[in-house]
């Protein structure tokens, strides 16, 4: 079973809004660190937001006052609501957790959802 599931990608002109949503097969995961990474094509996976097991968030200073991360435990669901949307911000979107705390480091996240594609047009 597919520990994360990503929806709500496409395609928007530079200066609107997309909202993604992850679905966590699990509600334990929810009590987990979790976060949105981001990979453009020939680019390594980078942390854009974080929201860790204490309720802490923190953001890649490229998206800060543009994106929100938030979560609906009830909703066993995470989401990242993009405003001001820019031409780089086209990648690929993965959602991710990991027990305990953990910041904007990929490499501290194990379990990954497959990602949903954000295109952004100028």
């Amino acid at each position: 079973q597919v520990p994360l599931v990503e929806s709500g990608g496409g395609s928007a002109q530079a200066g609107g809004s997309l909202r993604l949503s992850c679905t966590a097969s699990r509600d334990t995961y929810m009590t987990y660190s979790m976060g949105w990474f981001r990979q453009a094509p020939g680019k390594e996976r980078v942390g854009v937001a974080i929201i860790d097991s204490g309720g802490r968030t923190d953001y890649v200073d490229s998206v800060k006052g543009r994106f929100t991360i938030s979560k609906d435990n009830a909703k066993n669901t995470l989401y990242l609501q993009m405003k001001s949307l820019k031409p780089e911000d086209t990648a690929m979107y993965y959602c991710a957790a990991v027990p305990g705390r953990a910041g904007l480091n990929a490499d501290s996240y194990n379990y990954w959802g497959q990602g949903t594609q954000v295109t952004v047009s100028s």
